[in-house]
């Protein structure tokens, strides 16, 4: 991990978000780039100083987001990081992902309420959703509860059937860094109901591709959903990261489908790293 993007609308959750992407940076040794967009009635760049007298609120607004910006760079250069901030005249998630693919971010970090009320939730329903589906690097979705980082305990949800080694060395890298516990999570849904014998066979098989990993265990939940799995799951175990992989096939049944990682995004109370495979 080397350059960490953090689009931010200045919420408590996307606060708590910047923090954690610091530590992350730091734990990292990683460059750290805070992003804002503020929406204007009109092209902003091309106005003359005597035209921007005329939009005083903008104006006021444009100072509070710079300012606020300029409190996380120092903040961030505080502990030792190498910090850019962004402040773009537009409110499009559009572009807080080509502006990532432009800047080779190899991580996104922001906050979201949940539901309806994610990040910078003014179009299309919701930029979350957006730069889920649209990401080719991990996402973290900083959620209501607090945040315990370094994470101690993260749990990477799978069929373990599809190829997804390239989003479980994502995993085990952050994993590694934290000196994290990984808990492989299988949920055999009411569709493809299977024993737990045959659930656990997916998950060693798996893990084949990885026999230096020693901090993990495997489970194996049958539940008529996977997000009804995941919540039971987090409900007898203390987690501070769920991690699940999405991809753009069609099909309601895969557990990598984007409807159900973008729910788990949506319904989870702790942190969420979704992985583009």
């Amino acid at each position: 991990m080397k350059n960490i993007l953090v689009p931010t609308d200045f919420s408590k959750n996307c606060n708590k978000a910047a923090i954690m992407a610091m530590k992350m940076a730091s734990l990292f040794n990683a460059e750290i780039h805070f992003f804002h967009q503020i929406s204007t009635p009109i092209d902003w760049l091309k106005l003359s100083k005597i035209d921007e007298s005329k939009y005083p609120e903008i104006l006021k607004k444009i100072g509070n987001a710079k300012n606020k910006l300029k409190e996380l760079e120092k903040r961030a250069e505080s502990m030792g990081l190498k910090c850019r901030t962004f402040l773009e005249y537009v409110s499009n998630e559009e572009n807080i992902v080509s502006h990532s693919e432009h800047f080779n971010h190899d991580f996104i970090i922001t906050g979201s309420k949940g539901l309806n009320k994610s990040l910078i939730n003014k179009l299309l329903g919701s930029s979350t959703q957006y730069i889920i589906r649209k990401s080719v690097v991990p996402v973290l979705m900083v959620k209501q509860n607090e945040v315990s980082f370094p994470f101690k305990d993260i749990v990477f949800v799978s069929d373990f059937l599809e190829d997804v080694r390239k989003a479980f060395i994502a995993v085990v890298e952050l994993a590694n860094k934290c000196n994290a516990h990984i808990h492989l999570l299988n949920i055999n849904t009411d569709s493809d109901y299977n024993s737990i014998e045959k659930g656990l066979e997916s998950i060693k098989a798996f893990l084949k591709r990885f026999p230096k990993l020693k901090n993990y265990s495997m489970h194996v939940y049958n539940e008529s959903s996977v997000l009804k799995g995941i919540t039971k799951f987090n409900e007898s175990n203390s987690i501070d990261l769920i991690a699940i992989c999405t991809h753009s096939r069609k099909g309601i049944l895969s557990i990598f489908s984007k409807s159900i990682a973008e729910g788990v995004t949506n319904h989870s109370t702790i942190p969420v790293m979704t992985m583009h495979i």
